[in-house]
């Protein structure tokens, strides 16, 4: 007994999955199931949360909707996620430059949590790196409502190099906090997501959010080098 003890007190350090949680009789203990309770309603939260106002002002953020209309039809409908709504166009029409070599696209998706724990830290070190690469970015802006493929329709319109969409990722019972960087060559109409690329898991328990927005520029800079993206470039 001590050894199997032994061993999952091991497996324990390398991940935080539920794994070897105590039970009572048919039921779980009181701390654990509080514990799946409290990780729970954060997943909640950070699906039906809001992105603040003085985050987007603190960034310069101007904000565009998708046609997704209310959060429920959002998860319901995610085909609406991935298409601008009329004002969101024109919006882009008027405000961003029109083929930018690299644009920056920031997006609640599933967790609106993910973008107010690690903008802070991804968001200046992506302009940084990508300036260090001497790459000139377009007109950021946040996207309410998106979707991965968002990227096509808005491509569509700034006919950008690159793209890089910053997003909150779904939110499991371990973080609910979680941003994914998806990243594309010229996006259009059409793109297969096999020319999508994508460094996931991005907050401080996991990829670090200033190694991972480091790791953004170089490969944008392959991308531009190498006109692709996705499995045909060569990293």
């Amino acid at each position: 007994m001590r050894k199997k003890e032994e061993k999952l007190a091991h497996l324990k350090q390398y991940t935080p999955a539920r794994i070897g949680v105590g039970r009572t009789g048919t039921r779980p203990l009181t701390q654990d199931f509080l514990s799946f309770r409290i990780d729970h309603a954060a997943a909640v939260d950070s699906v039906y949360g809001e992105v603040s106002e003085e985050t987007l002002a603190e960034f310069n953020l101007f904000s565009v909707t998708t046609r997704f209309q209310t959060k429920e039809r959002y998860l319901k409908r995610p085909d609406e996620g991935r298409l601008l709504s009329l004002e969101g166009r024109n919006l882009i029409k008027k405000e961003c430059i029109m083929h930018p070599q690299v644009q920056i696209v920031i997006a609640d998706g599933l967790s609106a949590n993910a973008i107010e724990e690690n903008i802070r830290d991804v968001y200046p070190a992506l302009i940084d790196s990508l300036t260090s690469y001497e790459l000139t970015v377009g007109t950021p802006f946040f996207l309410k409502g998106g979707r991965v493929a968002c990227m096509d329709d808005i491509g569509e319109i700034l006919k950008p190099e690159a793209f890089i969409l910053l997003i909150g990722e779904r939110p499991g019972l371990v973080c609910a906090h979680s941003l994914s960087a998806y990243m594309c060559y010229r996006p259009r109409k059409g793109t297969k997501e096999s020319n999508r690329m994508v460094i996931s898991n991005i907050h401080r328990q996991g990829t670090s959010p200033v190694e991972a927005a480091a790791h953004m520029g170089t490969l944008i800079d392959q991308m531009l080098a190498q006109k692709t993206s996705g499995v045909s470039l060569v990293v």
